[in-house]
């Protein structure tokens, strides 16, 4: 992240505090110290002659500026200059094609202004507009042949930049006939997305289509996450592109781990990742503690009452005294992994600072994902068929493609799904009060769109997970709307049955959809008043075999009435609970 906001500093020829501004805003404080730095890191490299990749850009235009000599006698030298991929240019890079085309103007570029969508890296978009009034006498050849995608998909795209505010006007048509109009699926919140895209993909590979012609893009990593669990689930293999998987993050591993114990106190691998998060609790102190630990008949009392005279004790001791607490706290699995989100955030600011608010917003993503689930054993047990990553580039070629839609820039599939197209989501709600950010965003639609050869399905969740806040309704993207509507159809029955979209108010595809989802109706909440409940519709809930549920250990069989209100609990995973009625949150399974 230092390395980048220097980077960015130099190479866009701004000011750190603009940088900071605009791409780290979390990292305001630390500005004094950045604006020290850059001119000590400016004097290291020329004290030991070092040059890193921008001083390479930088001083090369320098001399080429500055110096009329060398300027003339690369302009001889290189007599026509081509660059590809033009849109993506900095600043820098700009002025360097014009330097060194110093007596003949001999510069052809290629670049498509519609597939501008860098400027986090540096890319300035005003290169390839401005390009006509750098070079006089410009001649603007327009390729609007397309070999890839069919005329329907290709509507559709040109729709989408077409309310561009600056372009090159163009329009792409297919050299290819036939092909469907772009579908259009509303889902009731982000996982019923997910089963849906999950089907679609099952159906598309009986229909014949390997998994390399299916791709499924979206806007930021963390929104594929319900649909990596859902894959998963369904033993679907894939392979993602941009921003890692959902188990494959360090801070979702750290919280994970943190239930893992709760579920198993003796898990030395969950223990030895959340003891050594600890500041200055080193791998020799972690093991003597696990090592009381499963001597211990109680892990969680004897962690918080841990003696040490260490600085780390108390942090230690407070750890224990929380999962305690939480063993028998009536909360379901979304609150109580908030509950260890919050013992967790100093050790994740500390230890992750330069990233810290992107990754706290996948930490509630997470809880989201909870909320699905009625206990964290079915849970873990979802994510733990999570396939591994496969470092063979060969064994990816085949698999099913998860990508960023930066990361798909380039590419192409046969069938590509465009996931989670509502306000909140895309555009990027960090783009909301910039107008050339929104912009941007709206070429990344495009980008998007246009990777898609045969089949094109949009996905928009009317309900969405905003943290502390619970689901929330959404509306469609702002750039999903503006796509006329008799240029999309709306997903029924199967891949070919299509109707066409009421213009007025397509959004409101589906009642059920503006409906918000309900919580598990299989599941029928405990009255905890005796062993033999008073509820009149279920009067002796707690007999000997019932199954329960419980948040944290899952399903599981009553064995034994313990007395004064504990009963025993044979769980199908954690093994053998004693649970007190006053707090343990358990639900009855509906036998029926």
């Amino acid at each position: 992240t230092l390395a980048s906001i220097v980077s960015k500093t130099e190479n866009c020829g701004g000011s750190v505090l603009k940088v900071i501004e605009q791409g780290y805003p979390h990292l305001i404080g630390e500005l004094p110290g950045l604006e020290r730095l850059i001119p000590v890191y400016r004097r290291y490299k020329k004290v030991h002659a070092l040059m890193d990749y921008d001083d390479l850009l930088l001083k090369w235009r320098d001399v080429l500026k500055e110096n009329a000599e060398v300027r003339e006698s690369m302009g001889s030298w290189f007599r026509y200059i081509m660059v590809d991929e033009y849109q993506d240019t900095n600043a820098a890079q700009a002025e360097i094609v014009q330097l060194m085309a110093c007596g003949h103007d001999n510069v052809m570029v290629v670049g498509d202004d519609a597939q501008s969508i860098y400027s986090f890296r540096g890319a300035n978009f005003k290169n390839i507009m401005d390009f006509p009034d750098m070079f006089s006498g410009t001649r603007i050849i327009k390729l609007e042949k397309n070999y890839r995608s069919t005329q329907p998909n290709l509507d559709c795209t040109n729709a989408i930049i077409a309310n561009a505010k600056e372009k090159f006007t163009k329009r792409l048509t297919a050299q290819r006939k036939g092909g469907n109009l772009p579908y259009i699926y509303t889902a009731k919140e982000e996982a019923d997305q997910a089963k849906f895209v999950a089907d679609r993909v099952q159906e598309l590979l009986k229909d014949g289509f390997k998994p390399s012609d299916i791709a499924i893009l979206f806007r930021a990593g963390f929104h594929s996450f319900h649909l990596e669990t859902e894959l998963s689930r369904r033993g679907i293999t894939f392979v993602k592109r941009g921003g890692l998987r959902l188990i494959e993050s360090a801070h979702i591993k750290d919280l994970l781990a943190l239930l893992r114990i709760l579920i198993n106190p003796l898990d030395r691998l969950s223990w030895s990742r959340i003891l050594l998060l600890i500041e200055r609790l080193g791998l020799k102190s972690a093991e003597k503690i696990f090592a009381q630990l499963i001597k211990s008949e109680d892990p969680m009392e004897c962690l918080s009452t841990y003696n040490t005279k260490a600085a780390w004790g108390e942090t230690v001791r407070g750890l224990g005294g929380l999962l305690k607490r939480l063993h028998d706290m009536p909360v379901g699995l979304s609150d109580l992994l908030l509950h260890l989100e919050k013992w967790y955030r100093p050790h994740l600011k500390r230890i992750h600072y330069e990233d810290y608010p992107k990754r706290l917003q996948e930490l509630a993503h997470l809880r989201g994902i909870a909320a699905r689930y009625d206990d964290a054993v079915s849970m873990l047990a979802d994510l733990a068929l999570d396939p591994p990553e496969q470092e063979d580039i060969e064994k990816q070629r085949d698999k099913l493609v998860l990508s960023t839609m930066h990361s798909a820039k380039g590419l192409e599939w046969k069938a590509v799904f465009i996931l989670s197209l509502a306000e909140g989501r895309f555009p990027s709600p960090a783009a909301f009060s910039h107008d050339k950010e929104i912009e941007e965003e709206r070429r990344l639609f495009y980008v998007a769109a246009t990777r898609a050869k045969d089949f094109l399905c949009f996905c928009y969740p009317a309900f969405i997970s905003v943290s502390g806040t619970g689901l929330l309704p959404a509306r469609p993207s702002r750039f999903l709307e503006e796509i006329p509507a008799d240029l999309l159809q709306l997903w029924k029955r199967g891949i070919d049955a299509g109707k066409k979209i009421d213009k007025k108010n397509w959004h409101n595809i589906s009642s059920d959809a503006r409906t918000p989802p309900k919580p598990s109706e299989n599941i029928q909440q405990i009255n905890s008043e005796g062993i033999q409940g008073s509820g009149q519709d279920s009067p002796c809930v707690f007999t000997l075999g019932k199954r329960v549920r419980h948040p944290i250990f899952g399903p599981g069989r009553i064995i034994k009435d313990s007395g004064s209100r504990k009963i025993q609990v044979l769980f199908d995973v954690a093994g053998e609970k004693t649970l007190h009625l006053d707090y343990a949150k358990l639900s009855v399974i509906d036998s029926g």
